[in-house]
C-alpha cells in the first residue's frame, strides 16, 4: 500500500512588479537625478573634511619654530617623592595628563608603559599627571598597581592644568624635547606609533638647539595648538585676568565694577563670582578683560596684552 504523499505548494512570493514601458523614461531621469545628488553631496563632505579636517592639520603642521618653554612645576609623586620637570632638562619628556575614571587614558597608558620600557635607558621619559581630585589618592595608587605604570605620577590641580594652556579634556598629553620646548599636544587618545614617531624625532636632537625641523605625527586639529597660560592671569585675584598693572585701590574699585555686572554664561553670577567659582568659563572672562581695558583707559594707562 502507497503511502500517501502530501505535496506542499510552496508559498507564494509577491515579486517587484515592472513599471509600464511608458514609465522607464521617467525611471532614468530619477535614477540619474539621485546619481547626481549623491555626486553633490560627496563633493561638499570632501570639501568640508578638507576645509576644517586636513587643511587645519597641514597648517598647523607645517608651522616651525613655536615650540614654547614648558612651564615648570614641582609635585610630590604619589610614592612620597618630589617631581621637579627641571629635574628632567636633556631628556625627552611625555606629560601625560589623564585621570582614573577616563576611559581613553585606560587604553594609552599601557602602550607608554611599553614606551618608557623602550626609549627609557636613551633619555626618554613618561611623567603621569593625574587630575584626580586630591582625596581620590587611594584610588590612584590602586591604578597605578594595576596597570604597572613604570614612570612617576602625581596628582595635579588646577593651577597647574592652566599653566599648560587649561586641560580641558582627558587624557591630554604634551611631547618635550631636550631643550625643554613642547613640541606636540595631543588632547584625546593616540596611537602608540604617534607618540613613538615624535620621541624617535627629539631623541636624535640636542638639549641646546630648538628642534626647527620637528613635525608632530599623526593629524594635528585646532585643539592641539600649543597655548600656555599666564601666571599673573592665573594667580590673579579674578582669574583670568592681569591686575599687574593696577595698584591695590584700583584693583579693590575694579573688582567692585565687577560686582556690579552679570555675567551672561547664564551662571546667574556676577562677573567677579563667575571667574571665581568657573575659572574656565570663556565669556566671563572675555567681558572681565573688556571692562579692564575700558577702566584702565579711562585711568590712563594700558592694558596687559595677551
Amino acid at each position: 500500500m502507497e503511502e500517501n504523499k502530501i505535496e506542499s505548494t510552496p508559498p507564494e512570493t509577491t515579486s517587484a512588479i515592472p513599471p509600464p514601458e511608458g514609465d522607464k523614461p521617467k525611471v532614468n531621469k530619477l535614477k540619474a537625478l539621485v546619481v547626481a545628488m549623491v555626486a553633490i553631496i560627496l563633493v561638499a563632505g570632501l570639501y568640508v573634511v578638507n576645509r576644517y579636517w586636513i587643511s587645519p592639520a597641514v597648517k598647523i603642521q607645517a608651522r616651525g619654530g613655536d615650540h614654547p618653554a614648558a612651564p615648570d612645576f614641582s609635585l610630590t609623586d604619589i610614592s612620597g617623592k618630589p617631581l621637579k620637570l627641571a629635574d628632567y632638562r636633556g631628556k625627552v619628556v611625555m606629560l601625560d595628563f589623564w585621570a582614573t575614571w577616563c576611559g581613553p587614558c585606560r587604553i594609552e597608558i599601557p602602550g607608554f608603559v611599553e614606551l618608557q620600557k623602550r626609549y627609557g635607558d636613551q633619555g626618554f621619559a613618561v611623567i603621569g599627571i593625574s587630575m584626580d581630585d586630591s582625596s581620590d589618592a587611594a584610588a590612584v595608587a590602586d591604578f597605578y598597581k594595576q596597570f604597572q605604570m613604570n614612570y612617576p605620577v602625581a596628582i595635579g590641580n588646577e593651577r597647574l592644568g592652566e599653566l599648560y594652556g587649561g586641560v580641558l579634556g582627558l587624557p591630554t598629553t604634551l611631547v618635550i624635547g631636550r631643550d625643554g620646548r613642547i613640541y606636540a599636544k595631543h588632547v584625546g587618545a593616540a596611537g602608540v606609533d604617534v607618540f613613538e614617531s615624535e620621541i624617535k624625532q627629539l631623541l636624535s636632537e640636542s638639549a641646546k638647539d630648538e628642534a626647527m625641523g620637528f613635525q608632530q605625527a599623526g593629524y594635528v586639529h585646532a585643539q592641539d595648538k600649543i597655548e600656555l597660560g599666564s601666571p599673573a592671569e592665573i594667580d590673579s585675584e579674578v582669574p583670568g585676568v592681569d591686575l599687574t598693572k593696577l595698584t591695590a585701590d584700583q584693583k579693590e574699585a575694579f573688582k567692585k565694577q565687577l560686582v556690579s555686572q552679570q555675567c551672561t554664561c547664564g551662571c546667574k553670577y556676577t562677573l567677579l563670582k563667575c571667574r571665581q567659582v568657573d575659572r574656565a568659563c570663556g565669556i566671563s572672562r572675555k567681558l572681565a578683560k573688556d571692562q579692564l581695558e575700558a577702566y584702565v583707559n579711562k585711568q590712563g594707562q594700558t592694558a596687559p596684552k595677551e
